[in-house]
């Protein structure tokens, strides 16, 4: 069944901002940089602290019980009526599309509705909530995108990150062929069927390399993860960004910080 058309939010005075594992561990300057995004748009950021992961990758194992476990102690951590953002289509496509199913029949199914229908795709929001204007202070450079599967089939995001660049002037956005298919990270996928993931990286790293750009944005650190880390290994000539980073720094120059 096709989602129906998207309701947006006006812009509000606060959200609850959902860092996600990855962002944690791995990439706290994206979850920085999307906390400085909302704030330079007058909104106040509230991170429950109490956070921990989606569970996803337990519910994409098949391990729903599990998942459920995990999703729970996530139920009770957004208790105003404000807006869910999530800097990540994956985390943000299990909160969105799945709690409501992972908890049906589940005393906690009206909740788990309520929190989906609240959540949103980060970049989607800044640019149809709170339709950001982008001020491009950074030298010309060319780069590419990746979209992950989740953020273009499950939050329907595909079209925001090139939106959100077409208004820097100085970036030049080069597509890459396919560029809808999977870079092979999938979460448990890569670890549970490592040749496969392996084939299709390598794959995907070539797509981008062969657009002539040494850089590239994604909106999941999960695939920032894989694909630069496959360059890296490889010696490609390939580098990555999560594009709030992107995005941060190149409307952020000269103005006394970083991302």
């Amino acid at each position: 069944m096709a989602d129906p058309i998207k309701v947006y939010p006006p812009k509000p005075s606060h959200v609850y901002f959902y860092a996600t594992c990855l962002i944690d561990m791995f990439y706290p300057d994206a979850g920085m940089a999307g906390i400085q995004l909302l704030e330079r748009e007058g909104i106040k950021v509230v991170f429950p602290e109490n956070q921990t992961c989606c569970g996803q990758p337990a519910y994409t194992s098949g391990y729903h019980d599990e998942a459920r476990a995990v999703a729970r102690a996530q139920l009770d951590l957004f208790p105003e009526d404000w807006p869910i953002v999530v800097p990540s289509g994956s985390c943000g496509g299990m909160m969105h599309k799945h709690y409501p199913g992972l908890f049906k029949y589940t005393g906690e199914e009206a909740k788990a509705k309520e929190i989906a229908a609240r959540t949103w795709e980060l970049t989607d929001f800044l640019l149809n909530a709170c339709h950001i204007r982008l001020e491009d202070l950074g030298d010309p450079t060319t780069i590419a995108m990746h979209t992950s599967c989740s953020a273009r089939r499950e939050m329907g995001v595909a079209e925001v990150g090139p939106k959100l660049i077409s208004q820097l002037k100085n970036v030049n956005l080069v597509e890459q062929v396919r560029a809808e298919e999977c870079c092979g990270f999938g979460g448990t996928f890569a670890v549970r069927h490592p040749e496969i993931s392996g084939a299709m990286v390598s794959e995907k790293v070539d797509t981008l390399t062969d657009t002539g750009t040494k850089a590239f944005v994604t909106t999941d650190c999960g695939c920032l993860m894989n694909i630069a880390g496959y360059a890296e290994k490889n010696r490609k000539p390939l580098t990555g960004q999560h594009i709030l980073s992107f995005l941060w720094e190149r409307t952020n120059a000269g103005k006394g910080g970083e991302s």
